[in-house]
């Protein structure tokens, strides 16, 4: 799947804007995706370092009109936690030479809340 298929649109809740402090973004994502997929979609969209991927299923709800029943439909939500703080990273490489990590990454997601 792409990244495009995979995020479909921002969840805007208080709870949600609460978590933004923390570097927290909700999602409504696609109901196959896995948590590697939902990381790499919101690294390679977004430009941010994904530290932890959560994944809840929310079931559709029993609604009425009149005397007709019929359901909402279910859909999965993801509470990614960003890294606020990307600096330099030193790391072993092969050979146990100490390497940096050169890829600049964004502190925040900037186009969340439509900015």
């Amino acid at each position: 799947m792409r990244p495009e298929d995979i995020i479909i649109a921002p969840v805007i809740t208080e709870k949600s804007n609460d978590g933004m402090q923390e570097g927290k973004y909700t999602f409504e994502v696609n109901k196959k995706a896995t948590k590697v997929d939902i990381a790499n979609a919101v690294e390679k969209l977004f430009e941010v370092k994904v530290l932890k991927v959560n994944t809840v299923t929310v079931k559709g709800k029993v609604k009425r009109m009149g005397r007709y029943e019929g359901k909402t439909s279910s859909w999965k939500k993801a509470i990614v936690t960003i890294d606020t703080n990307p600096g330099e990273k030193t790391y072993l490489a092969k050979g146990g030479k100490a390497t940096k990590m050169t890829k600049k990454y964004k502190d925040s997601i900037d186009e969340f809340m439509g900015a």
